[in-house]
């Protein structure tokens, strides 16, 4: 007989629109990360870095919830490319052994998924069941996600005590949580930060030191890009979903901001202003041609290829930096804070957590749940860890098998770059109901420096433009 389950699902009790990454957060994580040879363990298992979900299946049986109740129904779950899903693809077979539930993937590029999925959505399409969320703000105020604290607190469906919500960082708890109702309208499924990755043989070579301010970056990023080789790599499509993401790490360590705490627009302070005009001249005179066209995949390639000698993008690129299968780097790739700004005592680089939600005119919610509960559950965040994901678990960045594949230095300086990231200032712009239009804006703007063009004369016309967009 189903014993009745009394957990409540309890939100952060910081009930702000964010709640900052502190060290605190990151004591357990980082005592393993600093010591060599720990056997992890999960429920007294050992676990191994070649370790097979089937070794982890009866840890699902412990979870006091029905899994086959949503027996012989498909879901569709969409998304764009992302080490997300290529780290628990590997595993839906067990999903659906698991539960009798079917998984259709529906995979799309950047520019296609942030494009094609609103417009699916607001259609009132019933698919995909599970979406990856890109515009919180959007998706909430146009009402295509349900809300899931009603799911968490339903016994049928979720064993609040075996899901362990303690294991989960306090920042990914409060992420999906929309501040004007306190509703929970997504799960946290991935942990990243802005951080900087070098090759050290090209450093070496040259004499020169990690940078650690934004001037240093910028002369080391010359003095680097020979011809041959570029100094440094950066995204700089014109588009609200490619440069704005580093780029807003540039604003924020300058103390500029995109949209400030009231939902005014702010990236044309001087602040900001200053951190754009930087972040032009570095990708001009130190960045390969073309540069100016660069999203994020040309962005990790290039570094991957060795054809570039630093980069500053996501912690999540480690995975295939580190992988000699396909990278060029692997043996000297080292990972650092983001530099700080003149005048600033520490970088704020950009961080992100990946969401996912249901679609709130998905006909399959129990099983969309159950799968939502699934991938994020303690086993799965172990298994897709061993593979490198960063998931959103402290007891997945405590295990040797992630460090063994996402490497012990690139997982301590992700944990800085976290701990130093406000996701205050990421939040009140990406997370607008507006972001798309403000995020065009700023990527016009951001593109239009890189180019060369008069900075404060495209920073004040984009943000105009964007307060017409608000208004």
């Amino acid at each position: 007989m189903k014993k009745k389950n009394n957990n409540k699902f309890m939100l952060p009790p910081n009930r702000q629109p964010f709640r900052k990454l502190t060290r605190r957060d990151f004591v357990q994580a980082s005592a393993i990360l600093a010591g060599a040879g720990v056997l992890s363990t999960f429920n007294g298992l050992p676990v191994f870095a070649k370790a097979n979900m089937d070794e982890l299946m009866p840890m699902f049986a412990k979870a006091n919830i029905d899994w086959k109740q949503a027996s012989g129904t498909e879901i569709v779950v969409g998304g764009l490319q992302h080490p997300w899903f290529e780290k628990h693809s590997p595993f839906l077979d067990s999903f659906t052994e698991l539960t009798g539930i079917t998984v259709k993937q529906e995979i799309q590029s950047d520019t296609e998924y942030v494009t094609e999925v609103p417009v699916k959505l607001g259609g009132g399409s019933t698919t995909p069941d599970v979406y990856m969320v890109w515009a919180l703000g959007q998706s909430v105020a146009a009402g295509w996600l349900e809300p899931l604290d009603g799911y968490y607190n339903d016994p049928n469906l979720t064993d609040l005590s075996w899901y362990d919500l303690g294991d989960v960082f306090n920042s990914a708890k409060a992420f999906p949580v929309w501040a004007a109702d306190n509703v929970t309208y997504g799960m946290s499924v991935t942990a990243e930060a802005e951080t900087l990755f070098t090759n050290k043989t090209m450093f070496d070579k040259a004499g020169l030191a990690i940078p650690k301010t934004m001037n240093e970056l910028y002369d080391a990023a010359v003095a680097l890009n020979t011809g041959d080789q570029a100094g440094i790599v950066l995204r700089g499509k014109a588009a609200g979903d490619a440069v704005t993401w580093p780029g807003g790490g540039f604003i924020f360590s300058y103390g500029g901001a995109i949209v400030d705490a009231n939902g005014e627009i702010a990236f044309d302070s001087p602040e900001a202003m200053e951190a754009i005009d930087m972040y032009g001249k570095i990708c001009r005179d130190g960045g390969p041609i073309g540069i100016g066209s660069y999203h994020w995949f040309e962005c990790l390639t290039e570094f991957m290829e060795g054809r570039s000698a630093m980069g500053l993008d996501s912690s999540n690129f480690a995975t295939d930096f580190a992988n000699p299968e396909k990278s060029k780097v692997a043996d000297t790739t080292v990972y650092g804070a983001m530099p700080s700004a003149p005048g600033q005592t520490s970088a704020k680089p950009n961080m992100w957590h990946w969401m996912i939600g249901m679609n709130a005119n998905s006909a399959q919610k129990k099983a969309a749940w159950l799968f939502m509960q699934w991938v994020t559950s303690p086993p799965t965040s172990l298994m897709t860890s061993s593979l490198g994901l960063a998931t959103t678990r402290k007891s997945a960045w405590s295990s040797g098998d992630f460090t063994d594949a996402f490497g012990s230095q690139a997982a301590e300086a992700s944990l800085s770059n976290l701990s130093n990231a406000d996701g205050d200032l990421f939040k009140y712009a990406w997370f607008h109901p507006e972001a798309g239009a403000i995020l065009d804006q700023v990527a016009i703007a951001l593109n239009s420096s890189i180019n060369g063009e008069n900075v404060e004369k495209v920073v004040k016309k984009a943000a105009d433009k964007a307060r017409k967009a608000i208004s």
